[in-house]
């Protein structure tokens, strides 16, 4: 607990130098000092290469009909709800207990796809970046360079 109100401490002074990341700061900001993450059902988050993810979750007992992936304003839900039955145990070990599970992506990740897979569900993710946002180089201009006027580059 002491360590995450550390953190944002630090955060007020971080958020000067990052621009656009508002909805980011804005949800770290929301948890304060009582951030809690469920610790059922287990995951893993993978990265395949560059731009692929998959989110594994351990799932066992739990079919396709019993659980939900859904994306709605960047936030990937999965949720299971397990349907009891009325059969007579001697001894119940095995729990079947509901679960949900958010992960907050980036405006950039797409899901590709979702497989259940010996009782792993499998998310398959990808990190589009738009031409306008991968990376360029700017050519500076100096007093040698060909001329072209401030206001031509804005006129164009």
């Amino acid at each position: 607990m002491m360590a995450m109100k550390s953190f944002l401490g630090v955060l007020g002074e971080v958020e000067k130098s990052f621009l656009g990341y508002d909805k980011i700061l804005n949800e770290l900001n929301k948890y304060g000092g009582d951030f809690q993450v469920p610790n059922w059902p287990p995951f893993n988050i993978k990265k395949v290469d560059e731009n692929r993810y998959v989110i594994e979750l351990a799932v066992a007992g739990f079919g396709t009909q019993d659980v939900s992936v859904t994306l709605e304003d960047g936030v990937l839900k999965v949720s299971g709800v397990m349907k009891s039955g009325t059969d007579n145990f001697l001894y119940k070990g095995i729990a079947e207990r509901s679960f949900q599970r958010a992960f907050n992506l980036a405006d950039t990740i797409e899901i590709k796809d979702a497989e259940m897979i010996n009782g792993l569900l499998k998310i398959f993710l990808e990190n589009i970046i738009p031409e306008n946002k991968k990376p360029r180089k700017i050519d500076i201009r100096g007093e040698g360079s060909p001329s072209t006027s401030k206001s031509q580059l804005l006129n164009e």
